[in-house]
């Protein structure tokens, strides 16, 4: 396997000046695929422990937006990391058909011609969406590709797939036949505009303004009583066949069981008593109830054996049983009844009221509580081994608190309404007979009835519910119903479910009951549940608001004026286009997709909000930037020949390229240095891994980056410079112990880059192929084996810790004096533990290097020489002499130009913590928090007085 041939950087021996994401992402990923580096392999022996993720299945008809780029990022992190761990590893990748989201985008097109599907007629319909899907279906597949997502090409799966169609009919006719799918009338969400049902995730509930309306319905033997009952939506009164109280309501016990005389209808309505629906406390404690068009009131209906009275068509205009009102759209009616009841005299008021307006998705109409013959499935019998499932630990949800939500959605589940009145999607292979009135339903297209053979028979109009192809996504796209196919084999159940917490129920806890239904075993082992991405203040990403982050914006950058175009056209707001003005003034840079993969990987999965922002992506940039400059500043140190396919001429001498051998078989660490950071190397891996294993991603990127940023580079590079690449006029440095560091370098950059390729694959993968490697090593950084955690050197992470805090306090001392830093200072070290002045001797050239020491004493403890500012490091009094560094006067005025500023953060922060309100009402944490920095105040203040004391001595 050879690297991709480019003009820079695989050409030449340095990496470019700068680090330009744009040259560098492009580049690799073709090659990658090409390389077959993604592709899972059929072991139905399972030779190699399989590791799996079926994707969730974006809409055919979307664009990436930053949830997609959360789940890309997330699990590909995992698929990477098992895959260098060496495991047979699939994300098997793939598209959902998203019946009325597909159907919607091509009726608007067909509408802009001036025709619309029933012109055309349901075949040329569906011949005119697949169109649609060849030529705009694959718009986030290439997209995902774009952030990295290391998926297996070859299996990608589209829910209207052949195979994926076939598995849709057997798992209908298995649970027809098995008594778990049957048809009922039932109240359904019914849309107007889209003129379909719809699950209660394509529906929207937003609160809006609205109206309580008060009438009385009069009691029909009792000449001028009546009872007043209120209502949001006066039309369906239309529809009322009761009227409910409490049956502990005194107002009402003498109504119950009477009669009430419906105004416009021939109809007679009960006074019933009912605790469930009624709360008497609320509003005149008497309840309308419609059960043909309210969900409540459906289940009220049921409990009293009401008669269920639909007036509405499924166009939203009212039917034959509305009276006087037949034929009306139903805002018009509503109007209409009001004036009719005022006419009356039945009103009795109204008030405006803020109430929750359930709306489609895809069509913005009210949505409809509709009675109608439907589908339905049977699904307390197939949730029951679900909630087992989770109970006993077989699929663990994470983060745990979901656990709950799952097994209260679980235990009170609804029979799954599963029919929709759409073309496009999976028709329901079921045909009735003409003649003799039966249903039969079958694996392939019906020709006759089953029963009488008659061959009129017509096949259901409606199709299945997108979420019953998707409850079948992690074995269908695995092979089923073959129960031998090799992937199925292999691959189920999957490893990891990671999605969106709001899919948990409408999705997750469908693939559970079907998985184990028709597999006998749950889908995937681990359900890890992750936030929604929102913007910085966590507000709701919306286009209205103009605040949407589109990932590929982030990725290639783009203009201030192009960018307030693409907002403007979203429906955003004058207000808002003015803020994406001053937020981003010269539009995005083109930050790259490793950098928004590590942003999104550092937020903890417990958060149920993730707050986006350009600014922490921008962090994520800095550190692609400084592990890009890193390896620049590292590889003339290493000068070697050794990358396969790259070669990295030395200009040194011989001894100077690190030895082939030296990366096959490391030697064993000298120094304290080498020592250290190969512990601290140890510590990192384990600490990556736990947070993998956790599903803690972000507590891996947090050790990952302290080790990376404040260790590797601010410490060790520092301290090997010395040793590598001496300046001149240094002392000799010893050959062996160079040989030794230089193998130390190498090795602890190259595992630094394998451990940091899951989350920013692209530049991890262009410095690898610059890095010098053992042997062994594959030809891709993809492929190569995952850091394991090595044994620690405790002794070495102790003498480091005494070593940096050394050099630590005389930097401090340098900075608070504002010391200039090209000057050297007198430094001495003081302290009676023999073993640590052995170990600040030995240590001598890092100590003058790294914190610019000229020169150095190390002694005992004794009296401070005058002019000497001090501090102190554990068992190590460090002084330093600022006379003829620091002017009298400047530090003077440097003192009391502090002490003034942290008085008053003194004065500030003792007042907040002197009020109870504070104290006694604020987490403990963030109490704790504020007394630490209490305390910090104090030292600092105490430090200054003391400098006080040292400018006699330095006017001396």
């Amino acid at each position: 396997m050879t690297a991709p041939e480019t003009n820079q950087p695989h050409k030449t021996h340095e990496l470019a000046k700068t680090y330009d994401p744009r040259d560098v992402e492009g580049r690799w990923y073709p090659w990658w695929v090409e390389q077959g580096l993604f592709e899972g392999k059929d072991d139905p022996a399972r030779s190699r422990e399989p590791f799996c993720i079926v994707i969730p299945p974006p809409n055919v008809t979307g664009s990436l937006h930053c949830g997609h780029a959360l789940f890309a990022t997330i699990q590909d992190v995992y698929t990477r990391q098992a895959r260098m761990a060496g495991k047979n590893t699939l994300w098997l990748p793939g598209v959902d058909h998203a019946g009325i989201a597909t159907q919607v985008v091509v009726e608007r097109l067909l509408k802009r011609e001036g025709t619309d599907r029933h012109a055309l007629g349901r075949e040329k319909f569906l011949e005119r969406v697949w169109k649609w899907k060849e030529q705009s279906g694959g718009t986030i597949d290439d997209q995902l590709k774009v952030l990295g997502s290391s998926c297996d090409w070859r299996r990608h799966r589209f829910t209207m797939d052949p195979h994926m169609s076939r598995a849709v009919r057997e798992a209908f006719v298995r649970l027809y036949q098995e008594g778990l799918i049957y048809r009922a009338e039932r109240l359904v969400n019914w849309s107007v505009g889209g003129q379909t049902v719809l699950s209660d995730l394509e529906v929207d509930s937003n609160e809006e303004d609205g109206e309580l309306f008060e009438f009385a319905y009069e009691v029909a033997d009792a000449m001028g009583e009546s009872i007043v009952v209120a209502t949001t939506r006066p039309e369906t009164m239309l529809g009322d066949t009761a009227v409910a109280v409490h049956p502990d309501d005194p107002r009402y016990q003498h109504l119950i069981g009477r009669q009430l005389k419906h105004p416009f209808v021939d109809r007679r309505i009960p006074v019933i008593a009912d605790s469930i629906l009624v709360d008497p406390k609320f509003g005149t404690g008497a309840v309308k109830v419609t059960p043909a068009h309210d969900f409540n009131d459906f289940a009220t209906g049921k409990r009293h054996q009401l008669p269920m009275v639909n007036i509405m068509n499924k166009d939203g205009t009212l039917n034959d049983n509305a009276g006087e009102f037949r034929g009306m759209e139903r805002f018009a009616a509503r109007k209409a009844v009001k004036r009719r009841l005022e006419e009356l005299g039945f009103v009795k008021g109204s008030k405006k009221h803020r109430l929750a307006v359930p709306r489609c998705q895809r069509t913005n109409t009210v949505v409809e509580p509709l009675l109608s013959e439907q589908w339905y499935v049977k699904a307390d019998v197939l949730a029951k081994p679900a909630i087992e499932a989770v109970q006993s630990g077989k699929t663990v949800i994470v983060p745990e608190e979901w656990t709950k939500t799952y097994m209260h959605w679980m235990t009170n589940i609804q029979d799954w309404c599963i029919s929709r009145q759409l073309w496009w999607g999976h028709q329901i292979p079921a045909w009735y007979c003409g003649d003799c009135r039966h249903v039969t339903v079958s694996r392939d297209d019906a020709k006759a009835c089953e029963v009488c053979k008659s061959t009129n028979i017509v096949q259901d109009d409606d199709v299945l519910d997108t979420w019953f192809s998707s409850g079948l996504w992690p074995f269908a796209t695995l092979g089923w119903p073959d129960e031998n196919a090799p992937a199925l084999k292999t691959f189920y159940p999957t490893t990891i479910m990671e999605t969106g917490f709001d899919i948990l129920f409408f999705w997750v806890a469908r693939m559970m009951m079907m998985g184990i239904h028709f597999m006998g075993d749950v889908p995937f082992r681990k359900i890890y549940l992750h936030g929604m991405v929102t913007d910085e203040k966590g507000d709701k990403m919306s286009k209205v608001k103009g605040n949407v982050i589109d990932p590929l914006d982030v990725v290639y950058g783009i203009e201030l004026e192009p960018l307030v175009s693409k907002i403007k056209d979203g429906g955003a707001t004058d207000a808002a286009l003015k803020t994406a003005r001053n937020t981003y003034p010269e539009g995005i840079p083109a930050y790259g997709a490793d950098a928004l993969r590590w942003t999104l990987s550092t937020y903890p999965p417990q958060q149920r909000k993730i707050p986006l922002s350009i600014k922490r992506i921008e962090g994520g940039r800095f550190l692609c930037n400084k592990l890009w400059n890193a390896t620049r500043f590292a590889l003339p140190m290493l000068g070697v020949v050794g990358a396969r396919g790259v070669a990295h001429e030395s200009e040194g001498n011989e001894h100077d390229k690190i030895a082939q051998a030296d990366l096959d078989a490391p030697p064993a660490p000298q120094t304290l240095a080498d020592r250290w950071i190969l512990s601290r190397l140890s510590a990192t891996a384990a600490a990556v891994q736990q947070g993998i294993d956790e599903f803690r991603l972000d507590d891996s990127t947090s050790a990952l980056y302290r080790f990376f940023w404040n260790e590797l580079c601010d410490w060790y590079l520092e301290l090997v410079k010395p040793v590598l690449s001496p300046r001149e006029g240094a002392p000799k440095v010893d050959a062996d112990a160079a040989r030794v560091t230089r193998a130390t370098l190498a090795r602890s950059l190259e595992a630094t880059l394998r451990l940091m390729h899951p989350f920013i694959p692209f530049v991890s993968e262009e410095l690898w192929q610059k890095l010098p490697k053992p042997s062994d090593r594959p030809g891709s950084i993809v492929t190569a084996p995952w850091p394991t955690p090595g044994a620690r050197d405790e002794a070495a992470e102790r003498d480091m810790a005494a070593l940096q805090g050394a050099i630590g306090a005389v930097r401090t001392i340098r900075t608070e004096h504002e010391i200039s830093p090209a000057a050297s200072v007198h430094v001495r070290l003081c302290t009676d533990n023999a073993e640590l002045r052995a170990l600040l001797q030995r240590e001598e050239i890092a100590i003058r290097t790294l914190a610019k020491v000229d020169p150095l004493e190390i002694v005992g403890s004794g009296t401070r020489p005058a002019g000497f500012a001090t501090s102190s490091a554990g068992e190590i009094e460090v002084q330093v002499l600022l006379k003829g560094l620091v002017d009298a006067a400047h530090e003077t005025a440097r003192i009391e130009r502090e002490l003034k500023r942290i008085d008053k953060d003194l004065q500030g922060m003792e007042k907040k913590l002197s009020q109870p309100a504070f104290t006694e009402k604020a987490p403990p944490e963030v109490v704790a928090e504020a007394r630490a920095r209490l305390d910090e105040l104090k030292t600092a203040r105490a430090r200054l007085e003391a400098g006080r004391g040292l400018i006699d001595e330095l006017k001396g």
